[in-house]
């Protein structure tokens, strides 16, 4: 074997043991939260509102063993609330004024079940997921 295919040889073993080969795969695989990119439903001053921002596991069938935290930046006009709905932002009520409103909303995520023996003592949090949070800007209009 050549001097050259030997160095990289030890250097590939020696970047999966200190990064962990799983963290390599998770990025690969590209498994992160994402919130839905519709566009929310136009509503009316004292008509009845109701929509939701979705948010889901990207490349990962069981999203449903992951715990959704949400946290929301930013005004509803009054009337209107926010309420978390397992993995959806639900916002509902009957809008008293009209305007465009923008919030943004955060989400991390957290596997159910996180901790595995074999993850004890390395860099790697065992998830599966390339990322664990991310966050989307939304305009509201009230008309």
């Amino acid at each position: 074997m050549n001097k050259s295919i030997k160095f990289f040889s030890v250097l590939l073993i020696l970047i999966f043991i200190t990064t962990s080969c799983q963290d390599i795969l998770e990025c690969v695989l590209n498994r992160h939260p994402v919130l839905s990119d519709d566009i929310l439903k136009i509503g009316q001053v004292n008509s009845y509102y109701t929509d939701a921002i979705n948010a889901q596991i990207k490349n990962e069938p069981r999203d449903d063993d992951y715990y959704y935290y949400f946290s929301i930046d930013g005004d509803l006009p009054e009337g209107l609330e926010f309420v978390v709905d397992y993995r959806s932002v639900i916002i509902e009520g009957t809008p008293q004024e009209s305007g465009r409103y923008q919030f943004t909303v955060r989400l991390s995520v957290e596997q159910v079940d996180d901790y595995y023996e074999d993850c004890e003592n390395t860099l790697n949090d065992c998830d599966g997921l390339c990322k664990e949070s991310t966050s989307k800007t939304y305009t509201l209009k009230i008309r």
